[in-house]
Parts: structure tokens; sequence; C-alpha cells
């Protein structure tokens, strides 16, 4: 009777996942279509660009969900190590001609059809590489070496990152990588330690020559209204959509923001544009869908089958909650303004595309556990 129970509870979160993966993917869809429009029209001519790039990264990402959801996730155990050197070689091939640089930032590369973008990239390899890193050799995480090696390959690819500049990107590779390390039973007290560190290299980027922009980030954090024109024009943009919504919102489709105000309002501020379209009753609504996803992945990491299946899950589940924080966090003007997607909403692209093949990964680790309990049963 338990352990019919317990493939019951494993089905459940099987299809939840399933379900708020597709939500979410449609919901960004009519968002992006909604947000960009204005956007579209005013640079390409016509109302459809933007929501055309959309659904063919969703179709891309969905064909990913797919397959990743068939394939056995043990198979990234055995490419860890060679994924991990694509991502580094990516990260490496930033500062070559291949570099695209926008906006006083190098952070796609151009292969003549398609773009690529290696902080997104890089932050999925890690999480194969460090699961298959633990999985191999629990041990590992009460030795020094091990750990120190870890920390080292973390360190090397936040730095170039770092030098694109990237600082968000950095950030969420190193949390996603110290939370992995925490499940894994590294101790808090080093973890505290490591962070500690991280804060004071993060100061010393700042005060560097090269880190003039971050410490205007930093001043814009403070007092984003202060250069409202220059620096605080996104946030500040973003903050007058979000309050302009109010409790419902003005309605689908009715932002003001979105007409130019507010830059690019289809990426990373795109939950400011929902903030105005629906109110709070639909940011709180999307926010509780992440809720709900985030809950059931995590459910499925802790009852994976094996340690690599756990890692996995938990590594997965930490790269979705804590974009979705970041976002949240940087539209509310909650963290310094910086460059981070909306998981499944944001305007698609190698993100989108990550994350979907990642919730396919997440559905296939809770099948195997299916599998594993009927097989017993």
């Amino acid at each position: 009777m338990a352990r019919l129970l317990e493939t019951k509870n494993r089905k459940k979160s099987n299809f939840y996942v399933t379900i708020f993966t597709v939500i979410l993917a449609l919901f960004g869809v009519a968002m992006v279509f909604s947000a960009s429009y204005y956007q579209s029209l005013s640079k390409f001519g016509n109302y459809y660009h933007y929501v055309k790039d959309d659904l063919m990264w969703l179709g891309i990402g969905m064909a990913a969900f797919i397959i990743c959801g068939l394939l056995n996730y043990h198979i990234y155990s055995v490419f860890a190590w060679p994924l991990l050197g694509i991502g580094v070689v990516l990260l490496l091939l930033i500062f070559t001609p291949l570099g695209i640089t926008l906006n006083n930032a190098t952070r796609w590369l151009d292969f003549k059809y398609f773009t690529v973008m290696p902080g997104e990239i890089i932050k999925s390899c890690l999480v194969f590489w460090i699961a298959s890193f633990y999985a191999k050799d629990p041990d590992r995480i009460h030795r020094l070496k091990p750990n120190a090696a870890v920390l080292a390959v973390l360190a090397f690819c936040a730095a170039l990152i770092v030098l694109q500049p990237n600082l968000s990107t950095a950030g969420t590779v190193v949390l996603i990588g110290i939370g992995m390390m925490f499940i894994a039973g590294f101790s808090l007290k080093l973890i505290l330690l490591v962070g500690a560190l991280g804060v004071g290299g993060f100061v010393l980027i700042i005060l560097s020559p090269k880190g003039a922009y971050m410490l205007e980030r930093v001043e814009t954090f403070f007092d984003p209204f202060k250069d409202a024109l220059g620096s605080g024009y996104q946030v500040v943009q973003g903050l007058l959509a979000l309050g302009s919504g109010g409790f419902l919102g003005v309605g689908p489709g009715q932002s003001i923001q979105k007409t130019l105000y507010l830059p690019e309002p289809q990426n990373d501020f795109i939950i400011a544009i929902i903030g105005e379209e629906l109110g709070f009753v639909g940011v709180l609504a999307l926010l509780l869908v992440y809720l709900m996803l985030i809950y059931n992945c995590f459910k499925v990491a802790m009852g994976a089958k094996d340690y690599f299946g756990m890692l996995l899950a938990g590594g997965i589940t930490l790269h979705l909650a804590i974009q979705v924080i970041l976002n949240v966090a940087v539209v509310s003007a909650s963290f310094f303004p910086t460059g981070v997607a909306l998981p499944l909403v944001s305007l698609g692209g190698n993100a989108t595309v990550l994350f979907l093949a990642e919730m396919g990964i997440i559905v296939n680790i809770s099948k195997h556990t299916i599998d594993e309990i009927e097989a017993e049963a």
C-alpha cells in the first residue's frame, strides 16, 4: 500500500512539473507579444517580429523538453566533463572575433545563422558536472582538495563571465554551484566563509578601474531616482509600470510603459508589464505557479532513486529558483539592476531552450523513480 501511494505521489509530481512548465511557457508567449509589439513595430515595421522569435525558440525548447524527458538522465554523468569543456570553450570564444558587443558588453557568440550566450549554457554544464563529480564519490564533499577544485572551476567560470562584463550571470553561476555543494553536504560554516570571500571579491571588482559600470549599478540600487533619465531609467520605468497596475491591473494589452518608455520590455523586465496589465493579482498568480513548479521539482530531487539524480534535480531546481528570485528582486528595485531573464516567460532564446530541457530532465528523473518503484512492487 505504501509503495502504491509513493508511486502515485511521484506521478503527481511528474504531471505537475509538466503542466506548470507548459502553463509558464504559453503565458510567456502571450506576454511577450503584449509587451513587445510596440518595440517590434518601431524597430522592424511589424507587430510580430519578437513573438515569432519567441515561438521559434519555444518550439525548439519543447522538442528539447520531450527528448530530455525520454533520455535516461544518467547520460549527463557520462558526458559531464565534455559538457563542462564545451561550456568553458564557449566562454573563451567570447574574447575572439566571434563575440558580439552590444551596450558595452560582449555576451553573445555569432555563428552566422544563430547566436549563443555562453553564460547561460555554462550554468547547465556546471549543474551536470557538479552532480556527476560528487555522485561518483560522495565522500569528496568532506575532503579539502575536491571541494577546492569545484570552487576553482566556479571561480574561473565566474571570472570569464565578469570580464564580458556580466556580473549577474557570474553571481548566478556561483550561487548554483555553492547551493549544490550545500545539498551534497558541504559545511554551512564553510559556505558562509566562501560567501564572505565572494562579497570581498565583489567589492574589489567594483572598486577596480573596470568596475565603474558595476559601481554605477550599485548606486542606482540605493537610489534609482537620483539619475532617473540615465543609469536609473529602466528601474524607474519598471517601478512606474508595477505601480500603475495597482491591484487588478490596467487590463491585458493596455500597458503604457511598453509604448517605448520601458526599454526592451519583452526581456528581463517583462514582469513589470505583467504587473501593469494584470496587477498585483496577476503577479501573485504567476509567482504561485513558479512556487508550485519549484516545489514539485524539489520533491522529485528528494525522491530520486540515486545520489546523482538527487544532485542533478537539486541543481536544476536551484537554477530555476535563483533566477526567479533575482529577476523579481531586480525589477522591484530590491537588488542591483542587472540582466536576469525570467525563466520560461521572458523572450526566448538560449535560456528558454535550456530551462525547458532542464524541466524535461526533471520529468525523466521522476519517471525513472516511478519505474523503479513499480518494478520493485
